[in-house]
């Protein structure tokens, strides 16, 4: 006896013992009838439309049909085939050699196999479903852990800050799908001066489109370390992606370099969604083409010149957010994105939040997002602007004052102070920090210590926040050495003493769960007010 299915394959052969087998292909059915035999039956064989259609056990000797798997169960001894019938669909049969007795299969016989064949298919239906939805579970449950790791990819690989020149906001927003892609973008400061950035889609979703974004983004920062020219990088990051991306893969890119003292900027694009620029005349889209990265080597990419001015604003974007639908499957496209660019914002960051809100608004409530959404702005403040904001968290842990002097360094290179000035500033920092971290935070390095630098008019400000609550620090208190050796005075204080010591102003804010120091130096020559 035989069972078969398209999903599963039970073996009862003429021994009547039973043994599970795995399932066969969509293309082909197969019946074991023994250890050694089967006999494989095409979609398109007649025998599955007669039996699907047949009233009751089918004797094969009877059988009169042209029909290859027919030949084949007969040369394998198969005397009698009862269909297996499961509301209407035909999901296995029970194939019978000749009986033991060596007499005919009687009318008696055939009733029971008709009864028992009309309470098997129902349990077999059951037990179909079930292994169904246990596969089913088990791809669920790797495609999940698929979209975990290349979320992990894509998280590593984009960066955690970006660079902040003065008088320059430059400001990103990324939302993966659920179905992970290889969206990326990167803005990296050369040691020129000179900011470059980058926007890219990988074709295809998951851990390989995740791979090759991380590939792709790392061989851009290689080449772009080489002081080459835009145009020059993606030739170089094409052949070395060709011959190691896989088949029907490819990588949109558009790479620039600005210049943030004068606006100048470079750009070559690798097939990927055109830029605006906006300015009080409105949007404009600046073109440049090229090949995408990865299909045909030696291949070679114009490159577009642009000056932009003050108060002028640069947008990348990736296709997620020009190929969002509607509720009724209209795009939002291309056309509707230039008309939000130039409406515009004034406010810092505020071009790429009227993006999402518009775009929010087109696609409605409940809206599956299709596919990775990727914004990149540079904008150049100018004389307008009133603020240029940078900031870090750092762990609270011993020695940490040492990162935060090395990232805080690279923030004030362009504030216009001298060099003394800085160092004052470096010393009262670390001060704080380590203050922050020891007494703040207590050593947990759970707690972070955030550190801000704000450029304001005629001021530099950093801030060093932990997580110390309504505390209160005394700043003031000038150290008296004989006081503090008769216990007139608290032993501490020195480092507090020397921070009001070497800048122009101390601040001290408490939000009641947030401690904040606030260290000041004037930029202009001019006093600060406490």
């Amino acid at each position: 006896m035989t069972v078969w299915t398209r999903t599963l394959r039970r073996v009862i052969g003429r021994s009547e013992r039973a043994e599970p087998i795995a399932a066969p292909t969509p293309a082909q059915q197969t019946l074991d009838l023994g250890p050694t035999s089967s006999v494989e039956i095409a979609p398109n064989d007649p025998i599955l439309a007669y039996l699907q259609g047949a009233p009751g056990p089918v004797d094969l000797d009877d059988l009169e049909l042209s029909s290859p798997a027919v030949d084949a169960l007969r040369a394998d001894g198969v005397k009698l085939v009862v269909p297996l019938v499961s509301s209407g669909e035909l999901i296995g049969t029970l194939n019978l050699g000749p009986r033991l007795s060596d007499q005919e299969y009687s009318t008696d016989d055939r009733r029971l196999l008709d009864s028992l064949a009309a309470q098997a298919a129902p349990a077999l239906r059951v037990a179909q479903l079930v292994r169904e939805q246990e596969a089913e579970a088990r791809e669920r449950q790797r495609i999940e852990q698929e979209l975990q790791v290349a979320q992990l990819i894509q998280q590593h690989f984009l960066p955690t800050e970006l660079p902040q020149p003065a008088g320059w906001s430059v400001e990103a927003h990324y939302r993966p799908a659920r179905a992970v892609g290889g969206d990326f973008y990167d803005v990296v400061e050369r040691p020129d001066g000179r900011l470059a950035f980058a926007i890219g889609d990988v074709t295809d979703k998951g851990v390989p489109a995740a791979m090759v974004m991380a590939a792709t983004r790392s061989l851009l920062r290689s080449a772009g370390s080489e002081q080459l020219g835009p145009g020059q990088v993606l030739a170089q990051v094409n052949d070395l992606l060709h011959g190691d991306i896989p088949s029907r893969m490819f990588v949109t890119c558009l790479y620039g370099l600005l210049d943030p003292r004068s606006g100048e900027m470079r750009f070559a694009n690798a097939g990927h969604n055109l830029p605006f620029v906006r300015s009080e005349a409105g949007a404009a889209e600046l073109r440049a083409t090229g090949m995408p990265l990865g299909l045909m080597p030696g291949m070679r990419y114009e490159e577009t010149e642009h000056r932009l001015e003050p108060g002028q604003l640069l947008l990348l974007h990736s296709d997620g957010v020009t190929e969002a639908h509607a509720p009724d499957r209209e795009m939002f496209g291309t056309p509707r994105l230039r008309a939000v660019v130039a409406a515009g914002a004034a406010e810092r960051g505020g071009m790429l939040a009227r993006v999402l809100s518009e775009l929010s608004r087109f696609t409605g409530v409940g809206w599956e997002q299709e596919d990775d959404i990727t914004l990149l702005s540079l904008r150049w403040e100018g004389e307008a602007a009133a603020t240029v904001r940078s900031e870090r968290s750092f762990p609270s842990r011993r020695g940490v004052e040492r990162e935060a002097l090395a990232w805080l360094a690279g923030v004030v290179s362009g504030s216009g102070l001298d060099q003394p000035r800085i160092e004052n500033l470096k010393t009262a920092v670390a001060e704080a920090v380590m203050n922050a971290v020891e007494h703040g935070n207590a050593g947990d390095e759970s707690l972070p210590v955030e550190v801000r630098v704000e450029a304001r008019s005629g001021e530099l400000l950093v801030g060093i926040t932990d997580r110390g609550g309504g505390r209160t620090i005394p700043i003031t208190e000038t150290p008296d050495i004989e006081a503090k050796l008769r216990g007139e005075q608290t032993p501490r204080g020195w480092g507090l003493f020397l921070i009001q010591s070497l800048v122009d102003a101390v601040r001290e804010s408490s939000d009641g769960s947030r401690h904040t120091v606030e260290l000041v130096l004037r930029t202009d020559g001019g006093t600060t007010d406490d």
